[in-house]
């Protein structure tokens, strides 16, 4: 699964306008309880926008204040009911943004009825927002955020934040939400499930999601060209789904890397449950550690949801590895990644949900980046073959994983991993923070905002002269 960047719930998560922001307001609240008139404050900058930023759909926010609705209702529109239950909130919202609704979301402050309605409401009127807010809200809230560092700082409820946002390497948590393959990558879907949307209008069937992760198994292997006797090299082993397959079914040997103690752990447990030990070699190792005996020692490269991890100052470094590790003649490079459309691209991106509890450090790239890339580190001798957009496939696949892991997981269960989890507010915190990743990101995919591409690059003879 990608990393991705969206910014998006349904009340604004950047700062509000200058208009609410006239300098005696600050003030106006008293210093008596300082956290309390910084909440304050930051409740009134907050809602004075959302009449100007809201043109599409309906928004009903209940707080101790009472209720304030936002936009224009109309039958059936997207209608979105919000309830602030702590009014530290506010204080979340304006100082941290998107990272401070997910967080108030996990912790309770906040409940929302639907939530991707709720992150729906925001795409539908991101432009409208942007025009509303200005960079006057930031230069005040820099000067006074150190208060908030203050006032909030480690809390026990930013100890529970900091806990939960490490609980992310259990093999029993993946398998409580993924398909028997521990495909943790867009699933592809065809009329055999009823298609991208095929459990919103018959229901989910059993068995789903494997036929759809097999699919996109096949589809990735079939890209790669690879036959029977073929050598394949992976960055991003995963559980070893791809490579068992590989192996299993296309008759290939496979090297596969991977990062996770935990991973190379299961997946060699499932390699030797399939008989196939002698066939895929799974390798602690870092791409960039690949031994000099890879060099031209593959027919194929495959890559799959991995490169979201790399970041952009190291593609070509990527790219070059690939090039130095596949045969000169009828050699084939499959990647897929989360990617941003080329307009939202920047190898910088700021933290956010995603890259604070999900996946620190990563990077989505774009289709056009990647391309370069490999253009420019494999001086030409790539030619792209073929580009896919996934992207409609992935919503359903997230749907299939949120109704998984709210069937399959227990307080009981992963616990017994983390015992920190014992605590009842700690696991409902944890489990949000993945329910929320599941709406989140589908609703970033549904949009547009984020995308899922495949690229297939191939090689047919780098050096006629001297290759036999």
């Amino acid at each position: 699964m990608p990393a991705t960047t969206t910014t998006h719930p349904c009340v604004r998560l950047t700062p509000p306008s200058s208009k609410s922001l006239q300098p005696s307001s600050i003030f106006s609240f008293g210093l008596s309880n300082p956290r309390s008139w910084l909440a304050s404050f930051a409740r009134t900058s907050i809602l004075s926008v959302l009449n100007d930023a809201i043109s599409k759909g309906h928004l009903t926010i209940i707080d101790s204040e009472g209720k304030h609705t936002y936009g224009r209702y109309q039958d059936g529109c997207n209608t979105v009911h919000l309830t602030v239950n702590n009014d530290q909130f506010w204080l979340r919202l304006m100082f941290s943004g998107d990272l401070g609704f997910s967080e108030a979301y996990m912790l309770g402050d906040i409940e929302v009825e639907d939530l991707k309605s709720c992150m729906d409401l925001w795409l539908d009127n991101q432009a409208g927002m942007e025009e509303t807010l200005s960079s006057s809200f930031a230069r005040i809230s820099s000067a006074i955020s150190g208060l908030y560092n203050s006032f909030l700082g480690q809390t026990k409820t930013q100890a529970r934040l900091n806990a939960i946002a490490s609980y992310d390497q259990s093999n029993t948590l993946f398998k409580a939400f993924l398909s028997q393959e521990m495909m943790y990558s867009c699933a592809l879907w065809d009329e055999s499930e009823g298609g991208v949307r095929g459990d919103l209008e018959m229901g989910p069937t059993p068995g789903d999601l494997e036929a759809a992760q097999r699919r996109k198994i096949h589809h990735v292997l079939r890209q790669a060209r690879v036959k029977p006797g073929h050598r394949i090299l992976e960055f991003g082993s995963g559980w070893g789904g791809l490579a068992i397959e590989a192996a299993r079914t296309f008759g290939c040997t496979v090297d596969t890397l991977t990062l996770s103690v935990e991973q190379k752990t299961l997946a060699e447990e499932r390699i030797k449950a399939a008989g196939l030990e002698d066939k895929i070699r799974v390798h602690l190792m870092d791409y960039r550690e690949i031994p000099a005996e890879f060099e031209k020692a593959f027919d194929a490269f495959v890559s799959v949801e991995m490169l979201e991890h790399v970041g952009a100052k190291h593609y070509n470094t990527y790219f070059k590895l690939v090039d130095f590790a596949l045969k000169s003649r009828d050699a084939t490079a499959v990647v897929t990644a989360s990617t941003f459309p080329e307009s939202r691209f920047s190898g910088y991106q700021p933290e956010d949900f995603m890259r604070r509890y999900m996946w620190p450090n990563s990077c989505l790239p774009s289709a056009t980046a990647l391309i370069t890339a490999a253009q420019a580190a494999s001086n030409g001798r790539f030619t792209l073959e073929g580009v896919e957009n996934h992207a409609a496939h992935y919503p359903r696949t997230l749907r299939e994983w949120g109704r998984r892991l709210e069937k399959n997981m227990t307080q009981e269960i992963i616990a017994k991993e983390y015992p920190a989890l014992w605590d009842r507010a700690n696991y409902e915190a944890f489990k949000k923070k993945w329910q929320y990743l599941f709406v989140y990101a589908g609703a970033g995919f549904a949009k547009g905002y984020i995308t899922c591409h495949m690229l297939t690059f191939i090689r047919q003879n780098d050096c006629p002269e001297m290759c036999d």
